[in-house]
């Protein structure tokens, strides 16, 4: 896929007399990956990380230094098909799918780059987009996972009542404290709006599907390990709605195998809505206070 250029404006000369610099574009990227032997997205020195791989191979083929930044930090063993980041560079080839040809050929096979298109500046991965998609994927056959799907699919052969999942996780959508569900990050709000919560059978392929505004850090994985405790028979779907009383992080819940869990999706506003979508996101959201009542955004 491939777009026109959206510059910001014509060049800017840094003084009277001065050569004219070039305003940088700005790019999305539309990222798959298999995180199996990525220890997560975010860069780490030393270390093999989907953002340092992805920053060396671009920084290489375009010859200046390219920073990342992304939709949502997946965690180590977390796998992305529908992933979203963006760079700003100067003096990129007009030829978009060449360039995404190019990349294949730089890039290891456990990460793609499916798209490369221009938008406006006002375009920020994290700070615009309104929704993110997950998937975790469970297999429920006797035998355990078929190898063709072992590295995304999660073995889970048991006696599953699906009903007292299902009502539990509805119990939890809408905008709460997930304290219970989170790892504590400092200075980080853990109030979320859970937007779906669904499972779907097929055959032996069971599939939690989970959309939010934002997610705090191993909140799906957290939130599916609860529905396996339900699923299971050892908590029952109250016992689920009762965490969101919670205001720290629950020992009670397990959290779920990474390799089980792909971002799948991330929506954004209209280009004329990004800037205020931007400023909204920004704004950090108050605690929820024990009766339920949350203070809004400040």
């Amino acid at each position: 896929m491939s777009s026109a250029h959206d510059r910001s404006g014509p060049a800017i000369p840094p003084g009277e007399g001065g050569p004219a610099l070039s305003v940088p574009t700005r790019f999305r990227l539309d990222i798959s990956y298999d995180g199996t032997n990525f220890s997560g997205w975010a860069r780490q020195p030393g270390i093999r990380t989907v953002c340092g791989v992805l920053e060396e191979a671009f920084s290489t083929v375009l010859r200046q230094p390219i920073e990342l930044t992304v939709a949502g930090r997946t965690d180590a063993g977390v796998h992305a098909s529908g992933q979203v980041a963006h760079f700003d560079a100067v003096e990129v080839p007009d030829d978009y799918d060449r360039l995404v040809r190019r990349m294949a050929r730089f890039l290891p096979t456990d990460v793609r780059v499916r798209a490369i298109s221009t938008v406006s500046r006002d375009f920020d991965a994290r700070f615009s987009a309104f929704r993110r998609h997950y998937e975790y994927r469970f297999g429920t056959a006797l035998y355990g996972v078929d190898p063709l799907d072992v590295a995304g699919v999660v073995s889970w052969p048991r006696h599953i009542d699906l009903d007292a999942v299902r009502e539990a996780s509805q119990a939890l959508i809408g905008l709460h404290d997930f304290a219970a569900f989170c790892k504590r990050r400092d200075g980080a709000t853990t109030v979320r709006e859970l937007q779906r919560f669904d499972w779907e059978r097929d055959g032996d392929r069971l599939t939690a599907y989970v959309s939010a505004d934002a997610f705090c850090w191993s909140m799906v994985r957290s939130l599916v390990g609860a529905m396996q405790a339900v699923g299971e028979g050892r908590r029952t779907p109250d016992w689920a709605r009762s965490l969101l009383t919670r205001r720290d992080r629950s020992s009670e819940v397990t959290v779920a195998p990474a390799h089980g869990l792909s971002l799948v999706r991330v929506d954004y506003p209209a280009s004329d809505m990004l800037a205020a979508r931007n400023a909204a996101t920004r704004e950090v959201r108050t605690a929820i206070s024990a009766d339920g009542c949350c203070g809004g955004e400040g």
